[in-house]
């Protein structure tokens, strides 16, 4: 019974957590992220910034745009939702 409890408590702490921008607020109960990442171009060499915007569930509408948050991976809200927002690192100014 003890297993079952350490693999439930392991399995959830794997899921992935991402930290970005809150780009868009415009929904109910939903915010757009943008998380940035640089990586090298694949000919040049060159650093370049690729951007990934995710949808996150917000269920007290308290993320605005420009704050940067942190997000959770989550079972799918809806057709563009796996995503919930864990907490708010920084507001915006």
């Amino acid at each position: 019974m003890a297993e079952t409890v350490k693999n439930a408590a392991a399995g959830r702490s794997s899921r992935k957590v991402r930290q970005g921008v809150v780009v868009s607020d415009k929904m109910a109960k939903t915010v757009v992220v943008a998380i940035d990442r640089r990586v090298p171009h694949p000919v040049y060499g060159k650093m370049v910034t690729k951007t990934t915007r995710l949808k996150a569930h917000d269920e007290q509408n308290s993320a605005k745009v420009g704050d940067t948050v942190r997000i959770v991976e989550t079972r799918p809200l809806s057709k563009d939702k796996r995503w919930r927002l864990l907490e708010i690192v920084e507001r915006a100014r």
